[in-house]
């Protein structure tokens, strides 16, 4: 009988545990922050591009982001210059943030986990796939 309560205690918290990250807002404040850095460079947890773009890269970006699946806008907007995305994991659902800022030609481009220390290279697979779609023009 212990060991069938102490199952359940589990299974009721790794369903709040998920619900958690479902739900859990997302503040802008915290996360829409211009990205700074002059190289690229590959964190546990993420990464930041800078590439040259040309003036319109934040606009040729933002069109294929806004198209990926389960990602949406969090903050900002191509007029401000800086966009921040949310983008969820298919399965789970944890959420990943990628800030973009036009800075003359430049794009500087950092995503990042919320959760955990390692995200298994999905946010350098994203941006890298995104930015060889603007590269290739669209």
């Amino acid at each position: 009988m212990r060991r069938m309560n102490l199952f359940w205690l589990l299974v009721v918290l790794a369903v709040l545990g998920l619900g958690y990250v479902r739900l859990a807002p997302s503040d802008p404040a915290r996360w829409h922050v211009a990205p700074a850095g002059d190289a690229d460079k590959d964190f546990q947890s993420g990464v930041l591009r800078v590439v040259e773009t040309g003036p319109d890269g934040l606009e040729r970006f933002d069109a294929i982001a806004i198209h990926a699946p389960r990602t949406r806008v969090l903050a900002g907007s191509v007029e401000d210059g800086m966009v921040t995305y949310v983008t969820r994991t298919k399965v789970m659902g944890f959420p990943d943030y990628t800030t973009a800022v036009q800075d003359g030609g430049t794009l500087r481009i950092l995503a990042r986990s919320r959760f955990g220390r390692s995200d298994l290279g999905v946010n350098k697979q994203r941006i890298d796939g995104w930015l060889g779609r603007l590269q290739a023009g669209g």
